[in-house]
């Protein structure tokens, strides 16, 4: 009888989860190892930074799956082991615990790890980045006793947990290094009112100002700014960006940069090989550039389509990416693909309760964000996947159906 065929899926995460789920589903009956860096099986990573850290979603539900279904479904889940390398000439993936896995066909989702500060004082207890479950577990029963927080990066991971932390009745201060945040992806009028939304909050935001140094006895109890400034703290989280985790793959025949190359169909430049999620590098036909999208709704999907890629589905990925967060009372949805150089058209007053930004090249509409403006960013998305692109006349206009004008084309 011939040996069944072995796929590997390194990066027990959403995309590599999801993928192994996919992978069942579309009829793959040979072996299936699903291999983790983390000792917890597939998870969301959203709630992490909201209401899994402030204590409102029960731990249990932040999984994909129930334990038993990986044992019903074949999935082998080798989980607290890290790839540490992918041999160039053998389908071999060699793993942190000394054992080696051999393959027909290798999904790479390893994500992405946060990018580290290098300063004084940076390895002191109380300095927290959030990336995994554990992660946000320590936190939150930190938060819970109301400390002071500072958090270092306004990006959306680092917002998010400001919320969450003023939520939960603490004192919260965010340095971020750009004059405002999120300036150099969705332009300074959006960034002036991503910023009015966490001062009107109580939240001490401090621009154009980067960390010198941490500083504590046992543990940080202060950050220096480079401009001289200490702002005392009891926990200090840092959000600064995250790297994609491919130093595994030197020497593998594997292209990266800026994470993993892939073709239309999530394929490397080795035979066999794909990636999937935030590690995952692919020219989107849409936008006419390589992206790398670090977000749930990528996640997810990728990893769907890379596994029927792997079967022999032949379509290109390419959708139309999304993402949101939920911050206060508030939920800010994107579509598309914004630059900082973009023309920006604006559908209600920035600062205000409810507002839209449509982002436009050459008067061509390539994203959208609303500050809970669902009807708009859902219209504009379905607009951009059409290849409709509105008028700037039509985008002010409250009362021209963005969606409408999508199902005319």
């Amino acid at each position: 009888m011939a040996e069944q065929p072995t796929v590997v899926v390194v990066g027990a995460n959403l995309a590599g989860g999801r993928a192994a789920e996919t992978l069942r589903v579309a009829g793959f009956d040979g072996r299936l190892v699903l291999v983790g860096a983390e000792p917890d099986r597939p998870y969301e990573r959203p709630p992490l930074s909201k209401e899994f850290l402030r204590g409102e979603m029960p731990d249990g539900k932040i999984y994909l799956q129930p334990l038993k279904y990986y044992a019903a479904n074949r999935i082998e889940l080798w989980l607290g082991t890290r790839a540490t390398r992918l041999r160039p000439a053998e389908p071999v993936v060699e793993l942190s615990d000394g054992r080696v896995l051999r393959f027909d066909g290798l999904l790479i989702a390893t994500g992405a790890t946060p990018r580290r500060l290098a300063v004084p004082g940076a390895d002191l207890p109380g300095i927290a980045y959030l990336r995994t479950v554990r992660d946000a577990k320590r936190l939150r029963t930190v938060l819970r006793r109301r400390p002071r927080v500072v958090v270092v990066g306004a990006g959306f991971i680092g917002a998010e947990v400001a919320a969450s932390a003023r939520v939960l009745g603490c004192e919260v201060t965010i340095i971020e290094m750009l004059p405002v945040p999120l300036g150099r992806v969705l332009g300074e009028e959006v960034g002036r009112a991503y910023a009015a939304l966490h001062t009107a909050h109580g939240v001490d935001l401090r621009t154009g100002e980067t960390v010198a140094a941490f500083r504590g006895a046992r543990r940080v109890e202060e950050v220096v700014t480079a401009s001289g400034t200490a702002l005392p703290c009891d926990v200090a989280v840092v959000g600064v960006g995250v790297v994609p985790e491919v130093g595994w793959l030197d020497g593998s025949g594997v292209a990266v940069g800026n994470g993993v190359l892939v073709d239309e169909l999530c394929a490397t430049s080795r035979p066999g090989v794909y990636a999937a999620g935030d590690v995952a590098n692919w020219p989107h036909p849409l936008f006419g550039e390589r992206l790398r999208v670090e977000h749930f709704d990528n996640a997810q999907e990728q990893g769907v389509a890379a596994a029927w890629r792997m079967l022999g589905e032949r379509a290109p990925y390419a959708p139309v990416p999304y993402f949101w967060s939920d911050q206060y009372d508030a939920t800010l949805q994107h579509v598309g693909h914004a630059s900082p150089d973009d023309e920006v058209v604006f559908r209600g007053q920035p600062g205000g309760d409810a507002w839209a930004a449509f982002y436009l090249r050459e008067g061509r509409l390539r994203a959208a964000l609303g500050l809970n403006r669902p009807r708009e960013v859902f219209g504009a998305r379905r607009l951009i996947a059409a290849q409709v692109h509105p008028t700037r006349e039509q985008l002010r206009d409250e009362q021209v159906d963005l969606r409408r004008l999508a199902l005319r084309s």
